[in-house]
């Protein structure tokens, strides 16, 4: 497949005034409002749309992004768009930068046929795939048969389910949430997980899903900004070498993986969109992906690291 059409664009940073992206405060528009952000998201989207992008994704956290893409969509009537969301998180940030808490989690029936209705009026019927946000073994939907099951109705509507991961232990909540039956069928025919040159531990896992049938999606791919903003040294190596910027060669080392369906980018402007897209013509050899195994960290502290960062 064409490496532009394995792209997607999230939009976890642009339905929102805040979020843990480093790097992107001087890209996102003055002020951040409501208008502004729908500018932005607009913007972006009939970039990466032009550029041969088809893929978009939401949640129901992400503040107004399914209102915006809603919004998108009706307007330009694109073709072969395809659009996934999730469920779980309940946004409470009230448009504030400087919110207490932006997020609530909830793993629950109610909480699943509340955001399912919320997300299909904004959406309709370009929903493809709804996904659990941010699934954990902790999870109570693995002991909640309810929930499994009126998950699984939603194939009867051509919506796939899936689901996405967090955390040190996104490989063991993968293989688990792969085994997951109603009816004696999968459950989930997507998952979408993290990773990056730094955290690159739900590989083998995800390759694994990928076997099975599974569409992988990768997200968080340069870190939360980290890898555009704060490269490894083999990363600027690397940049230079292919005349392209490091979050180019973030980008690239994603694609490299051929059980990566759709690698997802979080661009919150048309100008750091241009350079996300380089990385398209970026085609790493074996030396240069050896290269960047080397600044993997162990998953506990790259998690850590992450939690420890600000919204902004």
């Amino acid at each position: 497949m064409d490496a532009i059409r394995r792209l997607g664009v999230g939009l976890a940073a642009l339905g929102r005034p805040a979020y843990i992206n480093v790097g992107s405060a001087g890209e996102l528009p003055a002020g951040r409002s409501v208008e502004a952000m729908r500018e932005a998201t607009w913007s972006v989207l009939d970039a990466a749309y032009a550029a041969g992008v088809r893929w978009v994704d939401a949640a129901r956290s992400y503040g107004r992004a399914e209102e915006f893409l809603g919004g998108w969509l009706a307007a330009r009537a694109p073709e072969g768009i395809r659009v996934s969301s999730k469920w779980g998180y309940a946004y409470v940030g009230e448009w504030r930068a400087d919110a207490e808490v932006h997020e609530v989690k909830e793993h629950s029936l109610g909480r699943f046929q509340t955001q399912y209705e919320e997300t299909r009026s904004l959406l309709g019927g370009h929903l493809a795939v709804y996904q659990v946000h941010s699934l954990t073994e902790e999870s109570p939907l693995f002991r909640d048969v309810p929930l499994q099951e009126a998950l699984a109705q939603l194939t009867a509507e051509g919506v796939r389910v899936g689901f996405s991961t967090s955390g040190p232990r996104q490989a063991d909540t993968i293989r688990r949430a792969m085994g997951l039956e109603v009816a004696g069928q999968r459950l989930f025919s997507t998952v979408q997980s993290t990773w990056n040159i730094l955290e690159p531990s739900a590989g083998e896992a995800l390759r694994e899903a990928d076997d099975a049938g599974l569409h992988v999606l990768l997200k968080e791919v340069l870190a939360n900004g980290r890898l555009a903003v704060r490269p490894p040294l083999e990363m600027e190596n690397l940049a230079s070498k292919h005349d392209v910027g490091p979050d180019a060669v973030a980008l690239a080392a994603a694609l490299s993986n051929p059980w990566a369906g759709t690698v997802l980018i979080g661009a919150v402007s048309t100008a750091q969109l241009q350079t996300n897209l380089a990385a398209t013509d970026v085609l790493l050899d074996e030396g240069d992906l050896e290269e960047l195994a080397r600044p993997a960290v162990p998953a506990e502290r790259y998690w850590a690291e992450r939690s420890a960062l600000s919204w902004t």
